[in-house]
């Protein structure tokens, strides 16, 4: 991001839930840290909430740390003003040089088994207009508190989907979004090769890919 830059009006919010040792930014990006200092586990439906309140903008872009963002695609953002924007997703990783790198052999040194190189878009990663988000209710904050998440992200895609059949309004596809290979596309729910993303167990009867291992 450094080196392609930002659109002009872009904001970089970063909500740290419970990073330890706390996230700090060291780049020369205006990026503004916000601290949930919630205890609690699985806490990023409050994390993405407290964001979207702090953003000023008309539209939101939310993803994860695993996730590698492109100027194409924060350019696409910006310039359409379609109600919700989904990103089909390719397996890719930042090397030493902060180089986006998506060939066979690095994502196999990242770990990856996934016999695939795109896989499908998923709920959390998005574009949407911020009064939309809001008018859907955001995400579902009372479903926090049990070690494991609890379908926020579903329950918010519901919301969306029941405001697309009733208004007519499809999502728009953008571009590729890059994701490091982590999880159950390493053959582990848990795998995280470095330790960059998170540090809770996905290992409970409540993860379709933890009770079907086999299927790794």
């Amino acid at each position: 991001m450094e080196r392609e830059g930002l659109p002009d009006g872009t904001e970089l919010i970063l909500v740290d839930d419970g990073s330890d040792p706390p996230v700090e930014n060291t780049s020369s990006l205006p990026v503004t840290i916000h601290r949930t200092n919630d205890d609690r586990p699985w806490t990023w439906a409050l994390a993405r909430n407290r964001g979207a309140r702090m953003a000023t903008g008309q539209c939101l872009l939310m993803f994860d740390l695993d996730h590698i963002i492109t100027r194409k695609l924060l350019d696409f953002v910006v310039t359409n003003d379609a109600p919700r924007i989904h990103f089909l997703r390719r397996f890719g990783a930042l090397d030493e040089y902060g180089n986006l790198a998506t060939d066979r052999a690095t994502m196999k040194a990242w770990g990856l088994r996934d016999p695939r190189s795109r896989i499908e878009s998923h709920h959390n990663s998005f574009a949407m207009r911020r009064d939309l988000f809001w008018e859907l209710g955001g995400y579902r904050e009372d479903l926090i508190g049990k070690p494991y998440p609890q379908g926020e992200d579903s329950d918010f895609y519901n919301k969306w989907n029941g405001y697309s059949e009733k208004t007519g309004v499809p999502s728009l596809e953008g571009p590729t979004l890059y994701v490091f290979p982590t999880g159950r596309w390493c053959g582990d729910v848990d795998y995280d090769k470095h330790g960059l993303f998170h540090n809770l167990s996905r290992r409970s009867s409540n993860n379709y890919w933890w009770v079907h291992r086999e299927l790794l």
